[in-house]
């Protein structure tokens, strides 16, 4: 590869983490408008990169690309969440499993503590801090996964989660009691050595059960994505 073409790799690659950051704080919300000049001139490069950028995100499923149009950022529907959140829980599920032998004790205590910090939230609850802790309490499990094919596969299902909503915690509140028992019970497994497959399904199901309680109170109050 010339030094020109890995100088544009690496531009995209900037491109792409600039975009994806910003679709996952909602800063560019569902429906946004991608128009590549001016993101290129944020930073500093030619459209060639950032429409590079955009191709990948749209394989992601995070961009649409409409024809006379452009690139938006894709607009949610249920049917999106609940495939991705149905993905998340079997990949992420195994990724853990796999993680299990590898976490330290440190590792585990870590863990614990961020758990902890998401106990502290409950009285007075305030969901966006609640998802943030929650996405650095599964991480602590699932990174060491020695497998670079289904942490990849991770990645993009939490990426993916974050631009579908903000924070599933501000319409199920009261999952988040229930979610923090369950990473207690995740972390005893995973240091009294439980076999691998109790620990991929209690990371699956944990998941799983989060997308159960948004199905059901979307479907008793109507609320929306």
């Amino acid at each position: 590869m010339s030094e020109t073409a890995v100088d544009e790799a690496s531009k995209s690659e900037r491109a792409y983490a600039w975009v994806r950051e910003r679709i996952s704080r909602h800063e560019f919300g569902p429906g946004y408008r991608l128009v590549l000049g001016p993101i290129a001139e944020a930073l500093g490069m030619s459209v060639v990169p950032v429409r590079e950028a955009i191709r990948r995100l749209e394989a992601e499923g995070l961009v649409t690309f409409e024809r006379n149009v452009g690139a938006r950022v894709a607009v949610v529907d249920e049917g999106e969440y609940v495939f991705t959140m149905q993905t998340l829980g079997l990949v992420e599920g195994a990724a853990t499993a796999l993680s299990a032998p590898l976490l330290t004790a440190s590792d585990l205590d870590r863990a614990l503590a961020v758990n902890g910090r998401m106990q502290s939230l409950l009285e007075h609850f305030d969901p966006h801090a609640f998802t943030t802790l929650n996405q650095q309490f599964h991480a602590v499990l699932f990174e060491p996964c020695p497998n670079p094919h289904i942490l990849d596969l991770v990645h993009r299902g939490w990426t993916r989660l974050a631009g579908l909503r903000d924070s599933t915690f501000a319409i199920v509140p009261d999952r988040a009691q229930h979610s923090v028992q369950e990473h207690a019970d995740i972390v005893d497994l995973i240091r009294t050595g439980a076999d691998p497959l109790d620990v991929e399904l209690a990371a699956r199901n944990h998941r799983w059960r989060t997308l159960d309680a948004f199905l059901d109170a979307r479907h008793r109050t109507g609320v929306s994505l």
